[in-house]
């Protein structure tokens, strides 16, 4: 794909996890998992392509993009949106977002999240960042880097570390 404009992606309720991998990938992501599937459509309709289980969206005229996620498994729906849409690894952003709000996420200096980490993390880490919606603060650690083996498997581009 690998064009100017960021994709977007809004989420039913029922692809939660989809949505939180797309968001590690850097996609903005809407995602309410109280939301209904119209009100979902609804936010999508702000340039935003709809990642939709419900039949009778699949089957009904949208006047917006949409892809029908047919695989159970997370996994394989980010396999089918990557493949649908011609992503590749350069169209990513990998940890760039929060994966609970969808904001873009910034370094933090590491002496402004003394006490709001765990004192091991603060000790043992240098690069922080933080949400500026929600302030939650994120690190690099052993759960990074299973996420970035993943990303690399899914973009064919593991080399074996």
């Amino acid at each position: 794909m690998n064009n100017e404009s960021e994709i977007c992606f809004a989420a039913e309720p029922t692809l939660g996890k989809l949505a939180k991998w797309l968001r590690i990938l850097g996609f903005d992501t809407s995602y309410e998992p109280g939301f209904s599937t119209k009100k979902t459509m609804d936010s999508g309709r702000k340039n935003r392509i709809l990642l939709t289980r419900t039949e009778r969206v699949r089957d009904g005229k949208l006047p917006q993009e949409f892809i029908f996620i047919t695989p159970n498994i997370p996994f394989e729906q980010l396999r089918e949106v990557i493949d649908t849409l011609g992503i590749i690894y350069t169209d990513t952003r990998p940890f760039s977002r929060c994966i609970r709000c969808n904001t873009r996420i910034q370094p933090v200096d590491k002496e402004s999240v003394r006490g709001n980490v765990p004192d091991f993390i603060w000790q043992t880490r240098d690069i922080f960042q933080i949400c500026g919606r929600c302030r939650r603060i994120y690190w690099p650690g052993s759960h990074t880097e299973r996420s970035h083996d993943i990303i690399m498997r899914l973009f064919d581009r593991y080399d074996n570390r």
